[in-house]
């Protein structure tokens, strides 16, 4: 997948040095060493190059890094979160990068990963058509989920994401509209956010020559009277931070009123609001949420050209239920397996210091 905390390893690495380049795999190169993507892999060369943090995408890249990779793009060192990432046979894919001295190291973000979304869309799944309570459901799902018999590694798994000040202020861009700007107002829930959201934000961003686009997040509970079942799959702060990293909005609204009324409009100084093709739910009173910015003149429908959708990714998860839980109890036996080596390695030498007085 990509998700907010890929963009935040992105961030890092790009203040550690002066242009990003960011290599993406294969759907081939995944499935062989980790397991089926959610996203292809045109999806996800279009969602890292919409990351404002990235300043070029190589398609197609080799799943273990080399110096010979580095110097062909002509970087200087790399960059990879602090968790391991290793081969279909339990190698670290960063070994010989590291062994040159052209490695550096930036910190993983706690609470998210792509074991713990794709969780809980089959959490989605389970509940609707069990009819369990939800609480019972998530307790026992993030106590087992993908889980290898043997216990449980520091990277795969599941964690609470906590939402800092500090946290919004790094993805944020800090600047207000400037005279001559057009801003653009869109709302919605901007759920898992994938290659849909980035083509929708990306016309809308096309549509002026100097754009400020605002995008409001309803909150969860209004997300879940729309949409039901057990959306958002993120929760505000998550989504908040996913919508910030895009490199078409400036600005977010974090707890969005769902009628776009006359107060926001003016406190804005929207000068136009525009909606993609999916469906308009009537406000709780029935009335259209798009009524004000209509009366006024200034709404516009914008077809993104894509069909991906919230949706439809859950349902890519559940086609594949089997085949993802099989991948993360794959993925944690052989990284407990590579941290047990570590171990033995770290005591053998140990005792061999010991040895040398």
């Amino acid at each position: 997948m990509v998700h907010y905390g890929h963009s935040n390893q992105l961030r890092q690495a790009r203040a550690m040095g002066d242009y990003l380049i960011v290599g993406v795999h294969t759907d081939e190169e995944i499935s062989k060493h980790k397991g089926p993507p959610v996203f292809t892999q045109e999806e996800r060369y279009k969602m890292v190059q919409a990351i404002k943090w990235v300043d070029e995408v190589v398609p197609a890249a080799p799943y273990v890094t080399t110096l010979e990779t580095l110097d062909k793009y002509s970087c200087d060192f790399c960059v990879h979160g602090n968790d391991i990432t290793l081969t279909v046979d339990g190698r670290d894919t960063y070994e010989e990068v590291k062994q040159a001295g052209r490695y550096r190291e930036c910190q993983r973000t706690q609470g998210v990963s792509t074991t713990d979304l794709v969780g809980r869309m089959l959490l989605v799944t389970k509940a609707h058509h069990s009819g369990h309570e939800i609480s019972s459901e998530y307790r026992e799902y993030a106590d087992s989920f993908g889980k290898c018999p043997g216990g449980r590694n520091p990277w795969t798994g599941v964690s609470q994401f906590l939402q800092t000040s500090q946290k919004i202020i790094q993805f944020a861009s800090g600047k207000e509209p400037q005279p001559g700007e057009t801003v653009i107002y869109v709302a919605g829930a901007f759920d898992l956010f994938h290659i849909g959201h980035v083509d929708f934000l990306e016309k809308v961003h096309g549509l002026a020559e100097r754009p400020y686009v605002i995008a409001g997040l309803h909150f969860d509970q209004e997300v879940n009277h729309y949409k039901g079942k057990n959306y958002p799959i993120m929760n505000l702060h998550e989504r908040t931070l996913s919508v910030l990293a895009c490199r078409y909005v400036s600005e977010v609204v974090i707890g969005a009123p769902y009628a776009v009324t006359a107060e926001l409009l003016d406190h804005f100084k929207v000068d136009l609001v525009c909606h993609g093709k999916t469906e308009i739910v009537p406000d709780k009173d029935g009335s259209d949420p798009y009524q004000e910015p209509k009366r006024r003149g200034i709404f516009c429908q914008i077809d993104s050209g894509s069909d991906l959708t919230t949706d439809l990714i859950v349902q890519r998860i559940i086609k594949n239920r089997l085949e993802y839980e099989a991948r993360n109890q794959k993925k944690e036996a052989k990284e407990l397996a590579f941290l047990e080596a570590r171990r033995r390695q770290e005591v053998q030498r140990e005792r061999e210091s010991d040895c040398d007085f």
